[in-house]
Order: C-alpha cells, then sequence, then structure tokens
C-alpha cells in the first residue's frame, strides 16, 4: 500500500480507538447511514467535459462537488491501484468500517494519436471516475443508454460490395438501406 493509504487507514483505526460506536449500533450501519445521507444532498454532476458523442464531468469537478459532502457525512474515499485494477474505498472516518469496489482496467486498449502512456492515463482517469460515481451512486454523465440513440456500424467490405452489386442491378432499396443502417466511409460514399 502507498504512504498515504496507509495514513488513512492508521487515521480511521485511531478514530475508532477514541470514539467508539455505541452498543447500540453497528459500524457498517452507520457507513451505510452516512452514504444514504450523503447520496440525499449530493446533486447530479454534469460538466462540459465532451467524450465521444456525450458529455461528462471529470474528476476534478467531482471532487469539489463531493468533497465537501463526504466529510460533512464523515466519509472518506481511497483509489489505490493495484496491478491492473483500481479499488475504490469508502469509508467512515468515524468507525473505520468501509466498502470497496474493484474495477479492472483493460490493457490491450489503444487510441489513435496516443502512446501507451497516454492511454494508461486516460483508463486510469476513466476508471477512477466511473468506478467512484458507482459506488457513490452518483451521476456524472447524460445517460444517453436509454434515449433510443442508435450509432449505426460500420459495413464490412465484402458485404458493402455486395450491397454494391444490387444497387448497379437496379436495386433501389439496397442503397437506401445502406445508407439508412450504417455509417460509410468517403471512400464508400463516391461508389454509390
Amino acid at each position: 500500500m502507498s504512504k498515504t493509504t496507509d495514513r488513512a487507514i492508521e487515521l480511521a483505526q485511531e478514530q475508532m480507538e477514541s470514539k467508539p460506536c455505541k452498543k447500540s449500533c453497528s459500524p457498517m450501519v452507520e457507513l451505510y447511514k452516512s452514504i444514504a445521507s450523503f447520496q440525499q444532498e449530493c446533486p447530479s454532476v454534469f460538466k462540459g467535459t465532451k467524450g465521444y458523442g456525450y458529455s461528462y464531468a471529470d474528476l476534478p469537478a467531482i471532487f469539489k462537488t463531493i468533497n465537501p459532502l463526504m466529510a460533512k457525512h464523515n466519509l472518506g474515499f481511497m483509489q489505490p491501484i493495484e496491478g491492473t485494477d483500481i479499488k475504490t474505498i469508502i469509508f467512515s472516518t468515524k468507525t473505520g468500517a468501509s466498502v470497496e469496489s474493484v474495477s479492472t482496467i483493460p490493457q490491450d486498449v489503444m487510441l489513435k494519436g496516443m502512446n501507451p502512456f497516454q492511454v494508461a492515463g486516460s483508463a486510469n482517469s476513466y476508471f477512477r471516475r466511473y468506478s467512484l460515481c458507482s459506488i457513490l451512486g452518483i451521476i456524472s454523465d447524460e445517460d444517453n443508454d436509454a434515449s433510443g440513440q442508435h450509432i449505426k456500424p460500420s459495413i464490412p467490405e465484402d458485404r458493402f460490395q455486395k450491397a454494391l452489386t444490387a444497387i448497379k442491378s437496379g436495386n433501389k432499396n439496397a442503397e437506401v438501406q445502406l445508407r439508412k443502417n450504417f455509417t460509410l466511409t468517403n471512400e464508400q460514399l463516391k461508389q454509390l
């Protein structure tokens, strides 16, 4: 573990020893109550960072919103990296109780125009953002999953050639369906 993680655990243990929970409550119950209270106050965190067809809140915007509320509700968090995993830990600063989630960062991703270090940094930020928001139950992006927005797939070249043959044979509906159902490259559009 890192020095920061060790120190946070040490502080949580000191607080547990100095202010034990009354016999009528359990540390986990207190943690869940704190998280629930936090969730009631935490707004959705929408910001203007643009992704691929959507916008989302970046980590600084999320931290700016959640940190004061987490402190108010005696909560803290850590996100240590362990190998290819990011562990997100939400803990009570009163009792030391904690819940955690682990996300595995894919290692075989290549992004256009980025070297491997930039890809790793991008993946790290992405998984930190989404795992933190997930475990806290907060919204930090626009939900496009249920919006009915359909992203048209590209068409494999062999299938495009078959459709092109059908179009040249007089099948006008083939071109309509091709344009309606697929994202065509500029080269493919020129061939139509």
